[in-house]
């Protein structure tokens, strides 16, 4: 068999040999060539926020705490979208120089040879002034909102009875959602907003305190939510059996329970000791409720919060510490600006009222809120006084992760 009728099945291998051997000769030539048949760096992408700059590079900290060193070229592509947008067709382009120390920025590359920094395509950012003013603005609409507990929901109305607790006095109050309405749930652990996960409406249960920032109707009756934050919470009136600093635990004796509580104070738990005169009027406008309660009313008949809703009104004129002068408030706000209280102020005997997260049944309790101070209106209604306990809500900046 002369070469000619050989089959071409054995010509392959040779083809195969003489290609490599092209590419190889190509690119002593022509190194570009060569470099253009080469496996591509791994993509990489980071999503956080730029802690410093340094000449063509900056460092990016993630959410989660992480930091992570970004390079730019001249080919790098720079843009500024607003917070919110996610369509790159809004976006504008800026420059490497437009970039601060605190904007929010997605960059997205590839590995350099080190196998950590990231050689940025592109970079997104969103100005840090433009997340201030967002902030800003959803902190009013949420401190414009309604908060309170569930008392029913319709999911095929789109509506849920609330239960709020307004300082002139708590009300029932019809809230409505459609499939727009973004929801999200607090984690088990924490009421930061960026912990918060989205949820369905068949999450939402009744005894949830929730919280929504939309429109309110002109009669007040209605609200129609844009967005909800909704959670299960626990609620604690107990004296201090005794705390650990070291471990910033506390460990409280539940009235209601009879047994012993171990809760975990962080850096967003809110600590307020009421002054004596406060306390004494809540106590007092308690203890007048309980007499005057009508015929046929049972315990835990009236919402959580009624009674220092109340009492809170009945303060204001009393030139009560904190009391928001003049107009209808939250009493959450009203707490907030009580003097602050910390682990070492509790002492072994202390009646405090506390709200925590809802747990995981392992780990202590996470302190929401805790009161001081409180002996009097333990002494007024020792069963009702956790009704006392403020909607327990830390929204933050109200600013949604991944933004």
């Amino acid at each position: 068999m002369n070469s000619y009728s050989m089959p071409l099945l054995h010509f392959k291998p040779l083809l195969r040999l003489a290609s490599v051997v092209y590419l190889v000769l190509a690119g002593l030539a022509y190194p570009g060539l060569l470099l253009a048949f080469q496996t591509t760096a791994p993509a990489a992408r980071a999503l956080g926020t730029i802690e410093s700059i340094s000449g063509r590079s900056f460092t990016v900290i993630s959410d989660a705490g992480s930091p992570s060193e970004i390079a730019t070229e001249v080919t790098t592509k720079f843009l500024q979208i607003e917070p919110g947008k996610t369509d790159l067709k809004e976006a504008s382009s800026i420059s490497f120089s437009d970039l601060q120390p605190g904007d929010r920025v997605l960059a997205r590359g590839s590995l350099a040879e080190d196998g950590k920094t990231i050689r940025a395509a592109s970079v997104v950012a969103i100005k840090k002034t433009a997340i201030a003013e967002k902030q800003a603005k959803e902190r009013a609409e949420w401190q414009r909102g309604v908060g309170g507990l569930v008392k029913a929901i319709d999911s095929s109305a789109g509506t849920m009875a609330v239960t709020t607790n307004g300082v002139s006095a708590s009300k029932e109050m019809v809230v409505h959602f459609t499939a727009e309405t973004i929801l999200r749930r607090y984690a088990s652990d924490s009421t930061r907003f960026d912990s918060a996960k989205p949820a369905a409406v068949s999450e939402i249960h009744p005894g949830d305190q929730l919280r929504a920032r939309g429109t309110r109707s002109e009669s007040g009756a209605d609200f129609t939510a844009a967005e909800i934050v909704f959670g299960t919470f626990r609620s604690i009136a107990g004296t201090v059996a005794s705390s650990d600093a070291s471990a910033n635990t506390l460990v409280v004796q539940d009235l209601a329970t009879k047994s012993a509580v171990t809760l975990k104070i962080t850096a967003e738990s809110q600590m307020r000791k009421l002054p004596p005169q406060f306390a004494d009027g809540l106590a007092a406008r308690l203890r007048n409720q309980t007499a005057g309660a009508e015929p046929g009313a049972t315990a835990g008949s009236s919402p959580p919060l009624a009674a220092p809703a109340q009492a809170s009104q009945a303060q204001r004129g009393a030139g009560t510490p904190g009391a928001p002068g003049g107009r209808a408030g939250d009493f959450q706000q009203m707490i907030a600006r009580m003097p602050a209280a910390s682990l070492a102020d509790l002492q072994k005997g202390d009646a405090v009222m506390v709200v925590t997260t809802q747990g995981n049944g392992k780990d202590p309790l996470t302190v929401i809120t805790l009161l001081d101070g409180v002996e009097a209106i333990l002494r007024a209604s020792p069963k009702g006084s956790q009704d006392m306990i403020l909607s327990p809500w830390s929204l933050g900046g109200g600013e949604p992760s991944g933004n």
